[in-house]
C-alpha cells in the first residue's frame, strides 16, 4: 500500500486551514500545518514533508521569502497561495521557486487537482500502459558540460560534484531540453512537456523558469551557453547531451 503523501499548510487563517485539512485528510493525504514563518520550520524540522502550501500574506516573514529559503535547501513543490489578484505576485512566486499558484478564493478542488499534477511531475507516474517506458526512462543518466542529471533519483551534479536543487517544474523543463538537445523548443513545447494537459499557465511563466534554470546552470545567466534564446521561436539547449539508460532487470516467470 502506498504511504499517505504528507502536506504542510502554512497560512495564518485558521479557517482555511481547518477547511484544506478536512478536505485533503478525507482524499487520504497526511497534513500539519503551521500559522507562521515559525511554526513553518519547525513542522519541516520535525517531518519529511512531500508538499507546502503556502500563503504569501502571513505574519512576520512572508510566503516570498520563507519560500526562498525552503528552496535554497529543498526541492519540496511548492504550490503559493494569494489573496492579491494579477500577475506581479505570481511571476515573484515563480521567481523565488515556487512550482504552482492559486489566487484566493480559491475551489479545493482545483488545489487537489494542482498538487496530483505536481505529484505526477515528480514521481514520473503514468498509465499502466506505459509502464516499461517509464522504468527505462526511471533509469536515465543525462551528461553535457560537465553536469550529470539522474532522472530516477532526481539528482543534479555540477561539474564540481555539488549536488543542485531544482524545484519539480525546473527539473521537469530541463529534462524537457535534454530529451532534444540542438533543437528548438516553442513555449507551447515545453508548457507541453513540463505540464501536459494540466497546464495553467500565462504568457512570462516558462521565461521565468528558464531565467531560473539558467541562474542554476549557467556561469553567465546573462550571456547563456546553455539555454540560448531563439528570438521569435523559443529556446534551444545548444550543447551536446549523452544518455546512458540503466534497463530495468526483468524477473524471469
Amino acid at each position: 500500500m502506498e504511504k499517505a503523501k504528507h502536506l504542510l499548510i502554512v497560512d495564518d487563517d485558521e479557517e482555511i486551514r481547518d477547511l484544506l485539512t478536512g478536505f485533503l485528510t478525507q482524499r487520504g493525504f497526511r497534513v500539519s500545518e503551521a500559522g507562521s514563518g515559525d511554526e513553518m520550520r519547525r513542522e519541516l524540522n520535525k517531518w519529511s514533508i512531500d508538499l507546502i502550501i503556502l500563503d504569501i500574506m502571513l505574519p512576520g516573514e512572508d510566503g516570498l521569502s520563507l519560500c526562498r529559503s525552503v528552496r535554497e535547501k529543498s526541492d519540496v513543490p511548492i504550490i503559493m497561495l494569494t489573496a492579491v489578484t494579477g500577475d506581479a505576485d505570481r511571476i515573484v512566486g515563480l521567481e523565488v521557486g515556487a512550482d504552482d499558484y492559486l489566487e484566493k478564493p480559491f475551489n479545493p478542488r482545483e488545489l487537489l487537482a494542482r498538487m496530483k499534477a505536481i505529484f505526477r511531475r515528480v514521481s514520473g507516474a503514468g498509465s499502466d500502459d506505459n509502464a516499461d517506458d517509464l522504468a527505462v526512462t526511471a533509469n536515465r543518466t543525462f551528461r553535457f558540460s560537465g553536469w550529470q542529471v539522474h532522472e530516477g533519483k532526481r539528482e543534479i551534479r555540477s561539474p564540481d560534484k555539488f549536488v543542485v536543487h531544482l524545484s519539480s517544474g525546473e527539473f521537469a523543463l530541463l529534462i524537457a531540453f535534454l530529451e532534444q538537445p540542438q533543437k528548438v523548443l516553442t513555449r507551447d513545447d515545453l508548457i507541453n512537456a513540463t505540464r501536459g494537459v494540466e497546464a495553467i499557465a500565462f504568457d512570462r511563466s516558462i521565461d521565468i523558469q528558464v531565467s531560473r534554470l539558467r541562474k542554476k546552470l549557467e556561469s553567465d545567466a546573462d550571456r547563456p551557453k546553455l539555454i540560448k534564446t531563439v528570438r521569435g521561436q523559443g529556446y534551444i539547449f545548444a550543447e551536446k547531451v549523452t544518455v546512458n539508460t540503466v534497463s530495468p532487470v526483468l524477473s524471469r516467470s
